[in-house]
């Protein structure tokens, strides 16, 4: 074996790429504070540019193949389909999340299905003891002989056992706790984690070993650690949920070899995570007919139409300035709601605290609860239900008008698929490409029709 390559460690400057031999907490061209990052220049000969074995060449597209580079199936569905069908081999894919939100559970769950169907898994923790990841392995239900677990830190140790396991599936838990010894820096530095990233980038790609990272978050909720973290992986999954629901929604933010924004639905209970078949059902499993405050909207999760009940309350406010309360909506979309209810509609809710929810823990950020939105404010400051057998879509605009949104024809399938009679729509041109023979489509123009529309009379 030929001697390692002596390395050399610098600082960089992040903002302007100032280079200095050793830590300095002001960068002297700049003038910026804490911006120097540690890095690892490798010290090695020339590389022989004459033999052609080490050099890269233009391959045409037609002459490569694909051949033991299909998805690997998963019978976890609602996982499977955020990663876009399944597993890719070489695949390098983070998940992050809350403490506690369930990242560990969900991934030892994977583990498990794929060292059951397709050959050897290799689970790292730097976090736990082995007898802490049997115990949750027991209480999933299963104890497979193709799953090994390995509880080190040492990254060139790990890399070691990967490449004499040729595992299926390796699951790092977490890259924060990973090293290298060619680095001086703590583990979980900016360093740290680019450096242990881009080797198992480099392991994954070679040896077509699919690894799936556990990445902390910050106070904020981003992930911790350097950007470039989510620029190397191929896929980054979030794990979210509100922590007093038992609703996780698996939500994918970058995917190279799927779409962006698919949305899987798990339900936390004492024996792992449990998909959710049919989440819109779920989400309206205890809903109060005939309330005040409560209307149907039809979001859009990725690819998936989703049922949700959105509900408002209106109450005096006992100070001067009136609250604006929004949970699971955008809260600037509500407050333009709320302001062009005030403004086109006339409903007074100067002295009124706004209180929004969206049931399940769910977080919507299109503008096509707008309309569902509106109705469940209006409904509550009348004290008048919204009609029962109505789901509404919509966007509102500053001027009263209904603007349409995109899909339209995924959602009123899936309303229809759960019972609905009717759907409140804004007024479209392409109202004769809608499934009409499958649900009433009911159109309005303006807010002020739709809310005519959806209110019952009394």
């Amino acid at each position: 074996m030929p001697p390692k390559p002596k390395s050399k460690t610098q600082f960089v400057c992040q903002q302007c790429g100032s280079v200095q031999l050793k830590w300095m907490g002001r960068c002297p061209d700049c003038g910026e504070w804490n911006s120097f990052v540690e890095v690892i220049e490798e010290r090695s000969g020339k590389r022989d540019r004459s033999g052609g074995g080490t050099r890269a060449a233009p391959v045409r597209l037609g002459d490569i193949q694909t051949d033991g580079r299909e998805r690997i199936p998963m019978a976890m569905q609602e996982f499977s389909r955020v990663l876009g069908g399944g597993i890719v081999p070489g695949c390098l894919v983070l998940v992050s999340g809350d403490p506690g939100i369930g990242k560990s559970t969900l991934l030892m769950q994977v583990a498990l299905q794929i060292a059951e169907t397709h050959g050897p898994v290799l689970y790292v923790s730097g976090e736990e003891s082995a007898q802490q990841i049997k115990l949750r392995a027991d209480r999933l239900g299963s104890a497979n002989s193709s799953l090994y677990l390995l509880t080190e830190t040492d990254l060139d140790e790990i890399l070691i056992h990967v490449e004499n396991l040729k595992p299926r599936l390796v699951i790092i838990d977490s890259i924060q706790t990973m090293q290298v010894n060619d680095l001086t820096s703590a583990a979980g530095s900016i360093s740290q984690v680019r450096e242990c990233a881009a080797r198992l980038q480099g392991v994954a790609k070679s040896s077509g070993v699919s690894v799936f990272l556990v990445g902390h978050v910050t106070k904020s909720g981003s992930i911790a650690g350097p950007k470039v973290l989510e620029h190397i992986v191929d896929t980054v999954l979030y794990l979210e949920g509100d922590r007093f629901h038992t609703y996780r929604l698996l939500r994918t933010t970058k995917n190279r070899f799927g779409a962006t924004d698919e949305v899987g639905v798990f339900e936390m209970r004492g024996s792992g995570m449990a998909e959710v078949a049919n989440p819109s059902e779920a989400f309206l499993a205890e809903r109060l007919p005939n309330a005040p405050g409560s209307s149907i909207a039809v979001t859009l999760e990725g690819t998936r139409p989703l049922l949700v009940e959105v509900q408002a309350l209106c109450s005096t406010s006992a100070f001067g300035l009136p609250r604006r309360t929004a949970n699971g909506l955008d809260p600037n979309r509500l407050l333009l709601v709320t302001a062009v209810l005030s403004k086109r509609i006339g409903l007074k809710l100067g002295d009124q605290d706004v209180f929004a929810n969206v049931i399940g823990g769910l977080h919507i950020s299109e503008p096509a609860a707008d309309l569902a939105a509106a109705c469940a404010i209006t409904s509550s400051m009348r004290d008048v239900p919204v009609a029962v057998d109505l789901a509404i879509i919509g966007e509102v605009g500053l001027s009263g008008e209904l603007r349409t949104v995109g899909q339209l024809y995924a959602r009123l399938n899936e309303a229809a698929k759960l019972g609905f009679a009717r759907v409140l729509i804004p007024k479209t041109h392409r109202l004769n490409d809608l499934p009409k023979d499958k649900i009433e489509i009911v159109t309005a123009r303006s807010l002020a029709e739709a809310l005519a529309i959806a209110l019952v009379k009394k």
